[in-house]
């Protein structure tokens, strides 16, 4: 294995490139915090409210094995509000998180939670892309008075920052990207991220290019807020958001603009189609500096996974793990490769199979597919918790073995 010479420096929050992988841009290093470190590729487990729905931090350390978690600027702020965090201590001691944290911008749920609320727009786009669906997410910066008197779903986007409605009781809030730095700061996530406009994957290419701009304007902001807080300077590392789309010409412009400027590491992020996922990650990781790390925000479905590994990115974040167990749906790996499995389906209600033959997790170990079908059908919550517990584990050294991979060559 090749050692790279270790790194002196007074960053709170620096990468480690341990090995690099031949023939592709996918390495295996070392995030350093200071609540430890983060052997990546990584996947991070998303803990929204400061809470991974169902999983005790114990459970995390015990049973997961995860290193890093990351909670919701958005909802934190609005519950239970992060002067609260702040006064408990931090997200670490309010939450006994005992591993290092990241908080995202809130730039994501503003979009999501605001005007495109309900509509199912997501970091992907399904089906093709029409000039209907280009009117309807154009851009969400006309105030219309249907939508603001809809509960919860206003969001005005200007040079400043964003105006949006709260989704539990409808009260109105601004953010800024000084107002995020603000709240990430008091929220106290080892890693916290610069403010963004996440658009829709179906908005026009003038629109893209507009919000990439304003992302990069705000992104200045970001880093001058940040540096302005000298306490949080010392304990928090910060970073910069690529965006840009679908459009690979704006990818580019994105990560060579944040390129210059003072981040800690960079989140890969905005929307994608399926097909265009693999290209624009490329395009940005080969622009991208080589000693800080990279982040794929919000996508970590394992074939993601392993494409963005293999394309040079270092930790990865997703709902989809715990968001699936909820539903009877847990990972399988199968002759065929990972597979999701509906254990609501009848013929599971027999089956005294492990959930995962070749999975030694904590559930895999101790029940069968029968016993959580049973779970689930009977409406018990521990059917939520176990296969939440077995997909977090199956999807968490998955992204291990993938390191390694690499560190074996």
């Amino acid at each position: 294995m090749v050692q790279w010479p270790a790194i002196m420096t007074d960053k709170p929050v620096y990468f480690e490139l341990i090995k690099k992988q031949p023939g592709t841009l996918g390495r295996a290093g070392i995030i350093h915090t200071p609540h430890g470190d983060i052997e990546t590729p990584a996947f991070v487990v998303v803990g929204t409210k400061g809470t991974v729905k169902s999983i005790k931090p114990e459970d995390m350390r015990d049973y997961v094995g995860n290193q890093v978690a990351l909670a919701n600027t958005y909802h934190l702020f609005l519950q239970p509000g992060d002067d609260v965090v702040k006064e408990a201590g931090g997200l670490h001691k309010f939450s006994n998180w005992n591993m290092p944290t990241i908080t995202d911008s809130g730039g994501f749920q503003v979009f999501s939670l605001g005007a495109a609320f309900g509509k199912g727009v997501t970091k992907f786009a399904s089906g093709e892309v029409t000039e209907e669906t280009k009117q309807q997410y154009h851009g969400l910066n006309v105030y219309s008075k249907d939508l603001a008197s809809e509960h919860g779903k206003l969001c005005i986007i200007d040079e400043e920052g964003v105006t949006f409605t709260s989704h539990i009781d409808g009260s109105m809030h601004r953010f800024t990207a000084e107002r995020s730095i603000d709240i990430q700061h008091n929220i106290g996530a080892d890693i916290i991220i610069a403010f963004d406009e996440c658009t829709s994957p179906t908005a026009s290419y003038e629109y893209q290019k507009e919000a990439m701009d304003r992302t990069h304007r705000w992104a200045k902001r970001s880093v001058m807020a940040h540096k302005q807080n000298y306490q949080a300077l010392k304990k928090q590392g910060l970073y910069g958001v690529v965006q840009g789309g679908r459009h690979l010409d704006l990818r580019k412009e994105s990560a060579t603009v944040l390129s210059n400027m003072d981040f800690d590491g960079f989140g890969i992020g905005g929307s994608f189609s399926k097909a265009d996922l693999g290209e624009a990650i490329k395009v940005v990781n080969e622009i991208l500096p080589e000693d800080k790390p990279r982040h794929l925000l919000g996508i970590g479905e394992p074939e993601d996974i392993f494409e963005g590994v293999r394309l040079g990115c270092d930790t990865f974040d997703c709902v989809a793990p715990t968001r699936i167990a909820r539903t009877g749906t847990i990972y399988e790996m199968t002759n065929e490769g990972h597979r999701r499995t509906n254990l609501m389906n009848t013929k599971y209600q027999r089956d005294f199979s492990k959930p995962d033959e070749s999975c030694d997790c904590y559930v895999c170990t101790n029940y069968t597919k029968a016993y959580l079908a049973h779970l689930f059908r009977s409406g018990e919550m521990l059917g939520p918790h176990l296969a939440s517990l077995h997909n977090l584990y199956y999807i968490v050294n998955y992204t291990k073995r993938l390191r390694e991979e690499i560190l074996r060559g």
